[in-house]
């Protein structure tokens, strides 16, 4: 990661946690503000726009469980990815990714109850799950630090 090459201020990386939150919440205030829920916005062939909401988890999985539930374990995984960004300078592009994905979805759990999702994507009759820039970030953070872990060594410990 960047940090092998030089060393790179932890400042940079926490902006890059705040971009994701602040990019997060703008695309989802723009589809609260100009999308109607489940109406399908056509942007390229393999890519909608639809507004949705999710109470569950990732993919929509434990929707019974309820909003308390899953507030409690993003702050947990939160407290968790923001120790080890401190102790672990080689991922933190990953944890910073992690982060401002957390912090997004969490934002919506705790100001609507929800996550608001929107981008719906597809290939002929396959439609992946609709999903964030939150989810996104959290994505590509968690599938860096796979990376870093099967290929690039053990994490950094001081």
């Amino acid at each position: 990661m960047l940090a092998h090459r030089r060393h790179v201020s932890p400042l940079y990386f926490l902006l890059i946690s705040l971009s994701v939150l602040i990019l997060d919440q703008v695309t989802k205030h723009l589809v609260m503000s100009y999308v109607i829920p489940f109406d399908v916005i056509r942007v390229l062939p393999f890519l909608n726009i639809i507004y949705v909401t999710n109470p569950g988890g990732a993919f929509g999985l434990f929707r019974g469980l309820g909003v308390t539930f899953f507030i409690v374990v993003s702050s947990l995984a939160i407290v968790v990815m923001a120790v080890l960004f401190i102790y672990d300078k080689v991922n933190r592009l990953s944890y910073s990714l992690l982060l401002g994905g957390a912090a997004g979805n969490i934002t919506d759990r705790i100001s609507y109850g929800h996550v608001v999702d929107f981008l719906d994507i597809h290939v002929g009759g396959f439609h992946w799950p609709t999903f964030n820039v939150a989810d996104s970030a959290l994505l590509i953070g968690f599938f860096l630090l796979l990376f870093y872990v099967i290929f690039g060594g053990k994490t950094h410990r001081p």
